[in-house]
């Protein structure tokens, strides 16, 4: 009988986890910060990750970086934050510094963290350099399996991350 109520029961969790499928990685924000426009063209972004370090915690792998580029410059374009055709033009250069992602767990919470720095292409010099530390949740409700929720919780953590920057730009003056 033991037997049956365990092969009955690993039977269900796959047809269970079966249902849901995988989210995308899509850091895409839905809610742009509402930011003062700049007197600035932004002529490119970069994103990758710091060089390998003790201090530095990095748990994901390649796709995080261009799915970052892809959401930053999204957001940026959306909310209309620089002008084209300026005098002055920037670039902006993104270095990931740490990802933890949950190993296991109910609510599955990522840690990330990113160094936003704005350089004048002119002068090469940095006028904008930022810290942003971030974290993204996702709660049991949200999927079965676990693997779902981690992926979803990278996604809300990366995109808490690049809006924490759009209203670091709010308050700046570039």
């Amino acid at each position: 009988m033991k037997k049956q109520n365990i092969i009955l029961a690993v039977f269900f969790a796959i047809i269970l986890a079966g249902c849901t499928t995988m989210p995308p990685l899509d850091m895409t924000l839905q809610n742009i910060p509402s930011v003062d426009r700049q007197d600035v063209e932004l002529k490119s972004i970069t994103v990758g990750y710091v060089a390998q370090t003790n201090k530095t915690t990095i748990e994901t792998n390649h796709l995080v970086p261009p799915a970052w580029e892809m959401a930053l410059q999204d957001a940026i374009n959306r909310s209309l934050i620089f002008k084209d055709d300026q005098e002055r033009k920037i670039t902006i250069s993104v270095r990931i510094n740490h990802f933890d992602v949950p190993a296991a767990g109910f609510a599955m919470v990522s840690d990330c963290g990113a160094i936003y720095e704005i350089t004048d292409r002119s002068s090469g010099e940095t006028i904008f350099s930022e810290g942003v530390r971030t974290s993204g949740t996702v709660p049991m409700d949200y999927a079965f399996a676990g693997i779902i929720r981690v992926q979803e919780s990278i996604n809300r953590c990366a995109r808490a991350n690049i809006s924490s920057f759009l209203s670091a730009l709010d308050g700046s003056d570039i």
